[in-house]
């Protein structure tokens, strides 16, 4: 593949604005994982004032990226600048054992350990009820086999994951797809998917607070949106379906995992279900209704006799419009956050 080329002032810009040693430490950690400024603080060993100076110099420069998340904010590269080819470029040819970078990797996994440790507590607290209600269904291992034969091998540009939890379905395609984004309302869960990213040594992907009846993602921009085990905790589902249509680019695709129709009433009371499963005919007509067309599905029983068995559903479905090859480049890019 050919290098691409760069504009003269493009590169003249990148390089005077990352001319300074801390701003190449940031750029080296934000390349490891997402970072608050009071983190970037602790491991630069600098004052919060001087580490926000440099952070907005790289954000003019739209050499990063600052994410809103309450009452605090993450900053990230920004994977999809003009620029960003020239920074990886400088980046690896960064020397690891030199001792301010070899510090910084030092401070940066006690950070990272923080962060597991904190996403080990809550996942603890809550692990019991989801092991509750996998006992009850066929293995996490299986379904997950049928997802990667129905999603297929097909390398991916953009994916997005709705509900993303655990950020699971972010790791498990992570050889398939450029750049992901994950989506959760649940901040803590949020630290649990970074923490289980980091030590998977995920480092396409993002996760991003929001709400799946409103994205935080442009329309248009990915090629593969998956909604795993999501649509019962919602009232409304298939709005949901709804607004995962608008996020597909034509010909991009949607992976629908939950369960079929059952009668265990408890997990409306006990764990939050507002809905008892989904039949094909509904989920067609959702489909249909956000103008996708509906595809192959597979079904999942745990081959038990037993009432209290719940059956896993795999539904798919594809945007029908085509993607015109030389549509226009000024389309803003799938990463761009949207508030």
């Amino acid at each position: 593949m050919t290098a691409p080329a760069f504009h003269l002032d493009t590169i003249v810009d990148v390089l005077k604005t990352i001319a300074e040693p801390t701003r190449l430490r940031v750029l080296k950690l934000l390349s490891e994982t997402d970072l608050t400024v009071s983190e970037l603080t602790g491991i630069l060993g600098q004052s919060q004032p001087r580490v926000s100076r440099h952070l907005k110099l790289m954000l003019d420069a739209r050499l990063i990226k600052r994410q809103q998340e309450g009452s605090w904010a993450l900053f990230r590269l920004s994977r999809d600048a003009a620029s960003d080819v020239l920074v990886q470029e400088l980046l690896v040819r960064i020397d690891e054992s030199d001792e301010t970078i070899r510090r910084d990797g030092e401070r940066l996994e006690e950070v990272k350990q923080k962060r597991r440790e904190k996403a080990s507590s809550y996942f603890s607290s809550n692990a019991a009820s989801w092991d509750e209600i996998r006992s009850h269904h066929v293995a996490d291992k299986l379904v997950e086999e049928e997802l990667i034969a129905l999603v297929g091998v097909k390398p991916v540009r953009y994916m997005l994951d709705l509900g993303t939890g655990t950020g699971r379905m972010l790791e498990l395609f992570s050889d398939l797809y450029q750049y992901g984004i994950g989506v959760d309302a649940n901040r803590e869960m949020l630290n649990v998917a970074r923490a289980n990213l980091d030590a998977a040594g995920v480092r396409n992907a993002e996760v991003r607070l929001g709400d799946v009846y409103n994205l935080p993602v442009v329309r248009n921009g990915f090629d593969l949106v998956i909604i795993h085990q999501v649509l019962h905790y919602l009232d409304d589902p298939a709005a949901a379906v709804r607004q995962a249509a608008r996020a597909l680019r034509p010909g991009g695709r949607l992976v629908i995992v939950d369960f079929a129709p059952h009668h265990l009433d408890y997990l409306r009371d006990e764990h939050a279900h507002q809905r008892l499963g989904f039949a094909d005919t509904d989920m067609e007509g959702w489909f249909r209704e956000a103008e996708l067309e509906p595809g192959s599905s597979r079904a999942l029983a745990a081959g038990k006799s037993a009432a209290d068995q719940l059956t896993v559903k795999i539904w798919g479905a594809q945007d029908p419009r085509i993607e015109i090859a030389d549509e226009d480049e000024s389309t803003q890019s799938p990463l761009e956050y949207v508030a």
